[in-house]
């Protein structure tokens, strides 16, 4: 049986500019429902929100002369649908929010790449096993939502493309490594990969110079150690490493002075031991500090660059310059700018600025 879509357009807000006929109707596919179902479209100044959620769909009920470039939000969750065509993810150029979670998609198109404007996706509850390379070209991607999928990998150059990119979950997956790209996400402050296989995380984190929140919890037997520069994240608020097989953190911990939450229950812990656990994330973090101290007074001509961060006062605000060490630049000139661009900024990472200046050439 067929049935009958309608778009409704609210106009209940002030100074809203006439959008055509309110009512259009839209050819429907057959589903499980026999009853009428309704599209609701909700018109404001600058944005058209077309609600398909929950509608028990197979397939998308939108005829092919109707302008889908007027669409800017898109919610069509909660449905059955196995795909999403590619002449129409094509013809969405200005969607700035698209959520297809609870769906049966195992795959995304790839014309997903002609959305540049899109700034939050949720693809969340479906069954995809990668991503498109292409979702590289959503540039103004800043929010990625992909939990509870079977993805294995994610694109290589992730990080190098999605550079405006906040939030990234991709908990409750297969995956085995993050990308080293990564590192480069300096606008990223949230990242959730719990609930995965992790074996590792990318050594150079340094340059997540904005990330609060980094959730690696319940990857079990999968995960032991921990990267050098986790202590290297100044912003860093929430740290859960819990069910891990992590026995030991590392010293670097004890630089993280915005730390507030550090969970690390469920892991073989030695160091910190138990007793140091139990009193909380500031007993954590003297411990380390003094562990890395210690190691420091041990070896003094072998000094780590984590050590050096910490007689420079790198991680208290201040950025004092060690005389005849580190990089010397040939004059005074400001960087800024520079050294914020993604693309370079790993040139003024701490690993970097403290190494011996034979690691330079001139």
């Amino acid at each position: 049986m067929m049935t009958t879509m309608m778009m409704k357009v609210d106009y209940s807000k002030s100074r809203r500019k006439h959008f055509g006929n309110p009512h259009i109707r839209l050819p429907s596919s057959s589903s499980s429902s026999s009853s009428q179902n309704t599209m609701v479209a909700e018109k404001t100044d600058m944005q058209e929100v077309v609600d398909l959620s929950a509608m028990s769909l197979e397939t998308l009920p939108i005829s092919s002369n109707f302008n889908l470039a007027i669409i800017r939000v898109l919610d069509i969750s909660n449905n059955n649908l196995q795909v999403i065509p590619e002449s129409l993810a094509a013809r969405l150029l200005n969607m700035v929010a698209l959520d297809v979670h609870s769906n049966q998609l195992k795959t995304l198109p790839n014309s997903i790449g002609c959305m540049s404007k899109l700034k939050s996706l949720n693809v969340s509850g479906n069954h995809l096993q990668s991503l498109p390379k292409t979702i590289e070209n959503c540039r103004a991607l800043e929010d990625l939502n992909a939990n509870f999928n079977q993805l294995t990998t994610l694109p290589d150059t992730i990080g190098f493309e999605l550079i405006n990119l906040k939030k990234l979950s991709v908990n409750s997956n297969k995956l085995i490594f993050l990308p080293t790209s990564t590192g480069h996400l300096t606008n990223l402050r949230h990242l959730d990969v719990r609930l995965n296989r992790l074996r590792s995380l990318p050594d150079d984190l340094e340059s997540l110079i904005n990330l609060e929140i980094l959730n690696v919890s319940q990857n079990f037997q999968y995960l032991e150690t921990l990267p050098y520069s986790v202590g290297l994240l100044i912003s860093l608020v929430e740290l859960d490493v819990s069910y891990n097989k992590i026995a030991a953190l590392p010293e670097s911990i004890g630089c993280l002075k915005k730390i507030r939450k550090l969970s690390v229950e469920g892991n073989p812990m030695v160091s910190p031991p138990p007793e140091v656990v139990e009193k909380g994330v500031q007993a954590i973090k003297e411990y380390m500090s003094e562990k890395m101290s210690g190691a420091n007074e041990i070896f003094p001509k072998k000094r780590s660059w984590i050590g050096k961060l910490k007689k420079y006062g790198t991680f208290n605000g201040i950025r004092s310059t060690p005389e005849r060490e580190g990089f010397l630049m040939p004059s005074y000139r400001t960087i800024d700018g520079f050294a914020s661009s993604p693309r370079h900024i790993s040139m003024f990472s701490p690993r970097r600025l403290f190494s011996p200046k034979r690691d330079f050439t001139r």
